[in-house]
């Protein structure tokens, strides 16, 4: 029942501040089994009086051998005070749960030694495969090193750490984590709290709240923040494997077959390394890797359909994660925006919630004060209208999603020219949010007068002006295309009206603007306003913009 003494990787030994601790013996490369235990006591998970869980331990002890007997009755024990239930406390102070085998904890002569690190660089885990307690390596564990795990289920910022440790186990935490200066540790907290809210946000506005199928990629950029911030922080635990399961079982919800494969293979390699191969999770998540079909709740959408053999080949690293995200480019200085870009001009769906963590969004480092961490943009077109207390509109958006958008300015609508109100006419709305009404479906509260704009031409008008800006306005290798005859060249005129086309001479140009349609195109781009849509810098946020629109925050 006990460990085998030979070829052990670690020694037992006394650690100041701590009691006992095991300490490497030897380099432990990452993903090692340090551990592999059968308990020497095991007892029921579930409530039973102490008395009755002090004569079962009893009980067990005296089956016991001499040595496993003296290991057991040498461990600490944090509740002195109550000699009335000696063995029952020693066995709350060191037993280690199983977990994942329903009912069960026990003491390991090995794993009940080891110490609490918040940032602990071994995992534990019950395998039910070969009914063994396993501890393996997070990450490579020097010679006198002391190996340690993380006595909490999820780790939080400092002061929510400190208090459960104090509480349950006696001790105040010294960890390199919790003993960070405080520059350092205030930017661990910030992190550690926005990944509490990404995880909140994954169950209950995902899954609960159904954003997994209305607005999946909202809740993939959750995901993807989620791994950016573990990485951050140094943290390798089970969460990282969580995370990437919790991205392939969304893809694959919406039909999305490659990346749900790609995100199952990465979170089977986390799993691997924290439970090694012969565990149930990693056997059951490969499965899930070579075919995600088998999911119970495969292709409940097919907004995201795709097979296995859509996954890209010969990708850079970076490109392919990009693919993998479904990353945008961000706008690189001086670049001018694609009104399809769904990040900064996100459909309804993707629009943060008012009441929502919205970490996509907004910055979590001040709690009481949302501040955006760029800027983004709503563009529907308008549907139809009515003027009652107030305008209220109903709205499309670019996937045809009709919502209401009800006007709470000050003036309730009527600052709006009557020529601009127009069916067809597309509205732009600036750090626009979801809104929950009391006695009307979702849609948009609209308060702010300089947040928003109308443009008189419709959505698919819009954007076919963004295509063809993407097409004949951005330098691609130091060259530009003539919107006139379409010719490639470092040498071209730009339209002196609107100045985002180019020609190459009086010819190409008379071509453009009379076969071409940039007559139309260049009235519409005289607008300040529309034109300052493209040259805008999304990304960078440095204080609110408004209508008329310039790059100076107001």
């Amino acid at each position: 029942m006990s460990i085998s003494t030979t070829d052990l990787m670690y020694t037992v030994q006394d650690i100041p501040g701590k009691g006992k601790g095991l300490i490497a013996s030897q380099d432990i490369p990452k993903g090692t089994r340090i551990l592999s235990e059968e308990p020497i006591i095991r007892v029921p998970d579930a409530v039973l009086n102490r008395q009755t869980l002090e004569e079962l331990i009893s009980q067990k002890l005296d089956a016991l051998g001499p040595f496993e007997r003296g290991a057991f009755l040498s461990m600490p024990n944090i509740y002195p005070y109550d000699a009335s239930y000696k063995y029952f406390n020693i066995m709350r102070s060191n037993a280690l749960s199983f977990k994942d085998d329903v009912g069960q904890g026990g003491i390991f002569l090995g794993a009940s030694r080891i110490n609490h690190a918040c940032d602990n660089n071994a995992y534990r885990s019950w395998n039910k495969n070969i009914k063994r307690h396993t501890v393996h390596a997070l990450q490579n564990i020097e010679k006198g090193e002391e190996i340690t795990f993380c006595y909490l289920d999820e780790l939080s910022n400092r002061e929510d750490r400190q208090k459960p440790l104090r509480e349950k186990f006696a001790f105040t935490c010294s960890c390199r984590l919790c003993s960070l200066p405080l520059d350092q540790a205030q930017k661990s907290d910030g992190r550690l709290d926005e990944l509490t809210k990404l995880t909140e946000y994954f169950y209950i506005g995902g899954v609960i709240g159904g954003a997994v199928l209305s607005a999946p990629l909202r809740v993939l950029r959750g995901v993807d923040r989620q791994i950016h911030l573990y990485r951050e922080e140094g943290l390798a635990g089970a969460d990282v494997p969580k995370a990437f399961l919790n991205a392939a079982v969304l893809a694959l919800m919406n039909g999305d077959a490659a990346r749900a494969r790609v995100f199952a293979e990465k979170a089977n390699l986390g799993w691997v390394v924290l439970r090694g191969d012969d565990s149930p999770k990693v056997r059951k998540t490969k499965t899930l890797s070579q075919d995600p079909s088998i999911h119970v709740n495969y292709g409940v959408s097919k907004m995201w359909k795709t097979t296995v053999e859509d996954v890209p080949q010969g990708l850079q690293p970076d490109v392919f994660d990009d693919w993998l995200w479904r990353r945008e480019k961000r706008n690189r200085p001086g670049q001018l925006v694609d009104f399809r870009n769904r990040t900064t001009f996100p459909c309804f769906a993707d629009l943060p919630g008012e009441n929502e963590t919205s970490l996509s969004f907004y910055d979590s480092s001040n709690k009481s004060i949302q501040r955006p961490r760029r800027h983004w943009m709503f563009l529907a077109e308008i549907v139809e209208f009515t003027t009652s207390v107030r305008l209220e509109m109903r709205v499309k958006d670019v996937y045809g999603k009709s919502v209401p958008l009800f006007f709470h300015t000050h003036k309730r609508g009527s600052e709006l020219e009557p020529s601009q109100v127009q069916k067809r006419h597309t509205v732009a709305i600036l750090y626009a949010q979801r809104h929950r009404f009391m006695f009307s479906e979702p849609g948009i509260r609209h308060e702010v007068p300089t947040n928003m704009k109308i443009f008189p031409l419709s959505l698919d008008e819009m954007l076919a002006l963004s295509d063809r800006v993407q097409i004949f306005s951005i330098k691609i290798n130091g060259m530009r295309a003539c919107h006139g005859c379409g010719r490639q060249t470092a040498s071209l005129k730009k339209c002196a009206k609107c100045s985002l086309f180019w020609y190459c001479d009086g010819a190409c140009q008379i071509k453009g603007w009379n076969e071409k349609g940039h007559k139309a195109d260049c009235k519409l781009l005289r607008d300040a306003d529309l034109k300052g849509l493209f040259s805008l810098d999304w990304d960078t946020f440095e204080g609110h913009v408004g209508f008329p629109l310039n790059t100076t925050a107001v």
